[in-house]
This record gives structure tokens, sequence and C-alpha cells, in this order.
């Protein structure tokens, strides 16, 4: 099943979902032990990679938002209180903009550094700079803002994931389920097993 329907998350968003969660989790990951290197060329290195790979995400968030607009969304499960929902969806909404807010903070960051350092996308091509002041103050502005949204959508992850824990353990719905076998829930509909 490659689109969503009322009740399950098709094969396309349970791939965004998925890619997007390991990218995110590895940039994150990257991000904080890099910048503890001593080695400069090492360093070098793995900022090119975080800056290709941040540059990956950004594309796919795009893309992300735009199948999140024009396909259907599965309902949530009725058990779930109103108040629950809205913030399900309010934290949605925000892990998708931290999806592309920090890739373009980062961008920023590169941009108004003074060294004159290339943004090279995974050795292929340099990616030019954002239209920004150069200087050392603003690099580190934009540097404190890419730092608060990484650790502002890591917590958020961290909700997200135990919410689908708490669905799965001690509401024992198909919510998790759901995002980890596509079209689950209309398979189980349509299914005369009981089991």
């Amino acid at each position: 099943m490659i689109r969503n329907t009322d009740t399950s998350w098709g094969l396309v968003s349970v791939l965004f979902h998925w890619i997007m969660a390991a990218l995110f989790l590895g940039q994150f990951a990257l991000g904080w032990y890099m910048q503890g290197l001593k080695d400069l060329l090492a360093q070098y290195n793995l900022y090119q990679w975080h800056k290709s790979f941040g540059f990956t995400i950004l594309g796919l968030a795009v893309l992300r938002v735009l199948w999140a607009v024009t396909s259907r969304r599965p309902k949530l499960p009725d058990t779930m209180p109103d108040g629950e929902k809205q913030l399900a969806l309010g934290t949605h909404v925000v892990l998708y903009l931290a999806l592309l807010l920090l890739p373009l903070t980062g961008w920023a960051v590169v941009s108004t550094s003074p060294l004159p350092i290339a943004t090279w996308f995974f050795g292929l091509f340099v990616i030019p700079s954002l239209p920004l002041g150069i200087s050392m103050h603003t690099e580190q502005v934009w540097s404190s803002i890419h730092g608060f949204f990484a650790y502002a959508a890591m917590f958020l992850a961290a909700v997200h994931i135990l919410a689908a824990f708490r669905h799965h353990f001690h509401h024992r719905d198909a919510t998790l389920i759901r995002m980890l076998r596509p079209g689950y829930a209309d398979r189980r509909d349509n299914s005369t097993d009981p089991n």
C-alpha cells in the first residue's frame, strides 16, 4: 500500500518517517561528536559529511511536507482524548518545522562564517552560501540558534517516542504498529483471522 488511508499509513509515509528519523539521530550524534575533535582534518571531513546530510534532510523535509499536505492523514484512536489529539498534531507540526529549520540554520552558520570553507555536497559539487552578512558574531548567533533547534527537536523526538511506546504498551492500540507496517490497520480490518 503506497498511499495513506483513513486508518493506515502508506509505504511512502512510513519510509519518510524512518529514513528522516535515522538521519536526524545520526546528525545529532555526528554534530555533537565532531565539535570535540582535536584532529582538524578529521573534523573538516566530518563537518562536510554533516553539511551534506543536512542538505539531504532539507530536501527530504520539503518532499515530506508536500506529501503530508497532499495526502490524507490516518485518524487517531477514538479512545484518545481531544486534548491529546491536538497535542499529537502540534508535536508533528513542530517536528516538521524543525526538520526544515535545522538545516536552514546550519546553512546560515556556514554562510556567515569568516572562514572561507566551501560546502561540498558529498564531494560532488559546491553549495553556494546564503546572501547573509559575514562576521564572527553573526556566525555565533546562527550557531546558537542551530544548537537550540537541535536540542529542542531531540527533546520533542524523545517525547514522540515515549508517546508511541505508551500507546503500544499501556493503551495497547495500533498507533506504533501502523508506523512499522504500512497498511496494517486496513489488512487487519479486512482479515477474517481473529488473531
